[in-house]
């Protein structure tokens, strides 16, 4: 289990319209100019953004793996540490924090497949 760095940003890559930012320390991704994601190298940790419902359920479930980031306008960030989950279910929480964020055109012409 675990996902490398490298796999976590081949899984960004494959979604649609996807923006980078670099900072010193983090690349933040973003879709339709609004943040969905961070990834921080250092760490191996990744930060998605999730419904609040989804947010307390993954702490809870996992807090080993999951933990909370912060919330801001109803919505729950999370912070992944890649090396304690699996690639299935962190595609599955990438493409939820995409589609949280992207225009309903793009969710509607690229299903999580």
């Amino acid at each position: 289990m675990g996902v490398p760095s490298a796999q976590f940003l081949r899984m960004v890559d494959r979604l649609a319209e996807v923006e980078r930012g670099q900072a010193r320390d983090y690349t933040s991704f973003s879709v339709g100019g609004k943040k969905f994601g961070y990834h921080w190298p250092r760490t191996q940790t990744v930060g998605l953004k999730q419904t609040l419902s989804e947010q307390a359920a993954l702490v809870a479930e996992r807090p080993d793996v999951f933990e909370v980031q912060f919330t801001s306008g109803g919505f729950g960030w999370v912070v992944v540490h890649l090396p304690g989950i699996d690639a299935d279910e962190l595609t599955e929480l990438l493409y939820e924090a995409w589609q949280l964020t992207a225009p309903e055109r793009l969710v509607d012409e690229h299903p999580l497949t």
